[in-house]
């Protein structure tokens, strides 16, 4: 779970996030904190719009590589689909 102290170095800094749910990148939600409690963190996505989410996704800076959870790269054999390079 990410900390209160990453949290609001995200808000301060205005750091656009990728907040990673499952396997599925088509799922990821880009945005950046507005607030957050014990459970959740509100996130404005570029569309304005507010999201809602678990603190126990992973909250990552949208410039690094993606980052699967550990609990689903576990189940899907720890690399991510899409990942393989062609030779």
């Amino acid at each position: 779970m990410i900390s209160d102290e990453q949290l609001d170095i995200y808000r301060v800094e205005g750091t656009l996030l990728r907040v990673v749910r499952d396997a599925n990148r088509d799922n990821d939600v880009r945005g950046f904190v507005v607030a957050w409690d014990e459970k959740s963190v509100l996130i404005r996505k570029r569309t304005r719009r507010l999201v809602k989410l678990d603190r126990r996704y992973v909250y990552q800076p949208y410039s690094e590589p993606r980052a699967v959870p550990p609990a689903v790269a576990d189940a899907i054999g720890g690399d991510e689909p899409g990942d393989e390079d062609d030779v």
